[in-house]
């Protein structure tokens, strides 16, 4: 195995400066630039004639160089005109060097790759591929392969060293035959091979076709990769030592005749599988998705309790300030009748109160901690940490989660998510996860009816918050930013409060955005959840965790500008209550077709898994993890939502692998994820 594994993982043997630059590219290994494959492929392999060659594609011409000359107006740039028997062309380039002025030289004979369009001095190409040749100068046998790139290497370079590693790397296969077999998969050498070095019979559409057996031989290869790393990384979890919490069920039966409402059936069977996990022997880690509003809190508190009553202490850590106090504020008035002291640990606390705090946990007076990333730093110690429970837990990095699971050695971790994660998402990225759904929502929670107004009929919008708010309701207007911003021109949270308290005189109109302290935050969310204000303006700093049921009304201006789960999570701060609830989303004009698509999406979905689904159609897996994804090996090649039939089969080829074949797995994780082995702790 080492003479497939050794040359591949050396560096490339070039210079230092070009080494970073094909470091910036992701290429720290020889075997790298085998697997660095074509962005798309230019046809070299046909000659237009001037006169003949169509508009709207890429074309190869040829042509004798008539004239060029370097202009000033309207700016700095370099035409030139070549002539064949039929006709003559423009080359124009806008950004040029001045060893390309004499490829122009007048006499001189070149080849131009590109688009021709239609130009005030007659047809041109803008900053066509040119290539100096000889009369009679063969043309390409094959398409010509355009790689990814950075500043300062060519494709002609990255091509030689590309091409040089496919005939030195060996490329043989890493799955047993009697597996592989079934799947009818191209050989990998075979994939490999055409897509650097298509043979003249691909067309450049047949070799951009997801389909072609070639690619989807290097995205089985590449989903099976990361289908083995997830599975090890569980496994190696799965071997650690942590305290079984079975607790005597005390405070769990105390909380739950104290509650005024009963557990749906969804999370009542989230909280037994997580009891489940906790009495194990090992770290529990374990993700509890639910859609907005379907109760994932009482089942962390409960989840909480069962810890404490075993003799150890929990952490409860929220991505923002808000969200964390909202915690706070909920599991104190649930847990301290119980005589379970709760403690509040952020960054904005004054020095003593931090300190207090920090004695707290510390001396494990304190059983339940809940913070923001504060609860991680270095100076907090925890007597006996058995739980961690992190709400949201996509918006912090990896490192940050390890940090606060060393507090403890290792601890349980319970992560929540109110981002629905589309199955396919699911079955790839959380595939180290066991994951707990709560799939119902409390009863009484009544519909939210969305509805799309331009920002034109702004004055309509007001008056229709002044009639919710004279029937005792509660509103939110959200704005997207707190200052104005000379690059956006959006309307801010302060000048909308302004505004709306000179146009609502008889309302309360209270304003919070992030820049705030955090006692004043709190001050203006009691007064809201007191219906001491009726109107709440604020930036997105309310978009999870706040919970007042008597808000009926959602405004979101500019909601063109914002994600489809950061616009869901919005929305779901209202139908908290019994009264008919709308979400108002006010958009300006002209959309892009991005904006369109993302409001289409809200206005017609109100099920937080299907808008998922299409927030992955629409954006893709990286963005809709967030930060996990530090910790995580990204697909280059695969399609999770056009390539589900290869992830599933290679979700069932994992475990056969690594049952019957681990020399063939340490080789596959070689071969694609070697030097990342960081993904593998994930």
């Amino acid at each position: 195995m080492s003479s497939l594994i050794d040359p591949a993982n050396q560096p490339p043997a070039v210079a230092p400066a070009l080494a970073k630059k094909l470091e910036k590219l992701g290429i720290r290994r020889r075997f790298d630039l085998v697997l660095h494959l074509p962005l798309r492929y230019e046809d070299e392999t046909h000659l237009y004639a001037i006169a003949d060659a169509p508009y709207g594609q890429a074309v190869l011409v040829e042509g004798e160089v008539i004239a060029h000359e370097i202009q000033f107006r309207p700016r700095r740039q370099l035409v030139a005109r070549i002539e064949d028997a039929s006709g003559s062309l423009v080359l124009r380039f806008i950004h040029f060097y001045p060893n390309q002025v004499k490829q122009f030289t007048t006499g001189n004979r070149v080849r131009a790759l590109g688009e021709i369009r239609r130009g005030f001095a007659g047809d041109e190409m803008v900053h066509p591929k040119i290539r100096e040749v000889g009369d009679g100068a063969p043309l390409a046998d094959s398409l010509t392969p355009v790689y990814p790139t950075v500043n300062g290497l060519t494709q002609p370079a990255l091509r030689k060293l590309i091409h040089a590693e496919l005939n030195s790397q060996p490329l043989g296969e890493t799955l047993p035959e009697e597996l592989a077999a079934p799947l009818r998969l191209t050989p990998f050498a075979e994939a490999i091979r055409l897509l650097h070095l298509p043979t003249p019979d691909y067309s450049a559409g047949q070799l951009a076709d997801p389909g072609l057996p070639a690619w989807q031989r290097l995205k089985f290869d590449e989903l099976l990769a990361q289908q083995l790393s997830m599975r090890l990384a569980y496994r190696a979890r799965r071997l650690g030592h942590a305290p079984p919490l079975r607790g005597d069920g005390r405070l769990s039966r105390a909380l739950a005749e104290r509650l005024p409402f009963e557990l749906t059936g969804a999370q009542q069977r989230a909280l037994a599988e997580v009891r489940a996990d906790l009495t194990q022997p090992h770290p529990m880690h374990r993700l509890l998705q639910g859609d907005v509003g379907s109760g994932k809190t009482i089942v962390a508190a409960q989840a909480a309790l069962t810890a404490i009553e075993s003799g150890y202490q929990v952490a409860l850590m929220a991505p923002t300030e808000i969200l964390a106090e909202q915690h706070f504020l909920k599991l104190s008035a649930w847990l301290e009748p119980l005589g379970v002291p709760v403690r509040w640990l952020t960054g904005s606390l004054r020095k003593k109160q931090k300190q207090e705090a920090m004695a707290a946990i510390a001396s494990g007076e304190t059983r339940l901690a809940v913070g923001t990333h504060a609860l991680f730093q270095d100076e907090v110690a925890f007597e006996r940490l058995g739980l961690v429970i992190v709400d949201e837990q996509h918006r912090f990095g990896v490192g940050q989660r390890l940090a606060l699971k060393e507090k403890g050695g290792e601890p349980h971790q319970l992560m929540m998510s109110a981002t629905p994660i589309p199955r396919t998402l699911a079955m790839s990225f959380y595939a180290d996860l066991d994951v707990s759904v709560i799939d119902e929502l409390p009863p009484g929670r009544t519909p939210i009816v969305t509805k799309l107004i331009n920002s034109a009929r702004r004055e309509e919008i007001v008056a229709h918050v002044a009639k919710t708010c004279a029937d005792g309701r509660q509103a939110y207007w959200v704005c997207p930013l707190i200052e104005e911003s000379e690059t956006l021109q959006l309307q801010t949270a302060v000048d909308t409060h302004q505004q709306l308290t000179a146009d609502l005189p008889q309302l309360g109109v209270g304003l919070v955005h992030g820049r705030m302290k955090a006692d004043e935050k709190a001050a203006v969310m009691a007064a809201f959840a007191r219906n001491e204000l009726q109107v709440l303006v604020a930036t997105t700093v309310i978009e999870v965790g706040v919970d007042v049921p008597n808000a009926s009304l959602m405004v979101i201006e500019h909601a063109e500008r914002m994600g489809l789960a950061q616009l869901h999570q919005l929305r779901g701060r209202v139908g908290r209550g019994s009264a008919k609830s709308v979400c108002v989303l006010m958009f300006d004009n002209p959309l892009s077709d991005l904006a369109k698509a993302r409001l289409k999406v809200i206005y017609e979905n109100v099920d937080g898994f299907e808008i998922a689904r299409q927030d992955l159609l629409i954006r893709g897996p990286g963005e809709l993890l967030g930060a996990r994804q530090s910790g995580l090996p990204m697909l280059r090649f695969a399609n999770l939502e056009e390539d589900l039939e290869l992830l599933e089969a290679a979700r069932e080829l994992a475990p056969l692998l690594l049952e019957r074949h681990p020399q063939a797995v340490d080789a596959h994780l070689d071969r694609w994820l070697a030097g990342r082995e960081q993904f593998l702790k994930a």
